[in-house]
């Protein structure tokens, strides 16, 4: 039995989940979110919790039972907190400016970056520290293909560690070039 697909999922007080056509609709106070729900995994929702069981004992059954059940879990957290990923710019002159829905970001580039985000994402950046980028919404996938993508555009480099990073991320840092006396 799969350990995290054994656990009931409690629902929180505004928060309803409806089975329809194999597609498991979850709607809080922060939206609405739905997913696919593989045909080998039944879904049974009774009073405030929804239990995720397989069908049958197969290693697909087995495999999709516990993704499952995380992935209803984290719709439920999803319209109810929502996720965030932090973003740190770090480098002289690299900075970002977060206007709306748009992201701009100077990396040292001849241009600056504009990302537009997807439906359901905003930006804000941390009013303590100027560097920091915060991505949230209420899909975990959609936040954090979000901050991958804005990561991708000037990853951490090992010599001074310049570049956009998650927050907390450690970055393996080499020494330079090493100059050897002539002989």
């Amino acid at each position: 039995m799969s350990r995290i697909g054994k656990l009931p999922i409690s629902l929180p007080e505004g928060v309803t989940v409806e089975m329809k056509d194999g597609i498991c609709y979850v709607k809080g106070p922060k939206g609405e979110l739905s997913e696919k729900i593989q045909d080998s995994v039944t879904v049974e929702i009774k009073d405030n919790e929804i239990i995720v069981t397989r069908k049958d004992e197969s290693k697909k059954a087995r495999s999709f039972h516990g993704l499952s059940r995380n992935l209803i879990n984290n719709m439920v957290i999803g319209v109810t907190k929502g996720f965030e990923k932090r973003l740190e710019v770090i480098g002289v002159g690299y900075k970002a400016q977060a206007q709306g829905s748009k992201l701009t970001l100077n990396l040292g580039f001849s241009h600056p970056i504009e990302y537009k985000a997807p439906e359901g994402i905003t930006f804000d950046l941390d009013k303590e520290k100027k560097n920091i980028v915060i991505v949230s919404g209420i899909s975990k996938q959609m936040v954090g293909e979000v901050a991958s993508k804005i990561r991708s555009y000037r990853k951490p480099e090992p010599y001074k560690g310049k570049g956009i990073r998650y927050e907390g991320e450690y970055v393996a840092r080499k020494a330079g070039k090493a100059v050897g006396k002539a002989e």
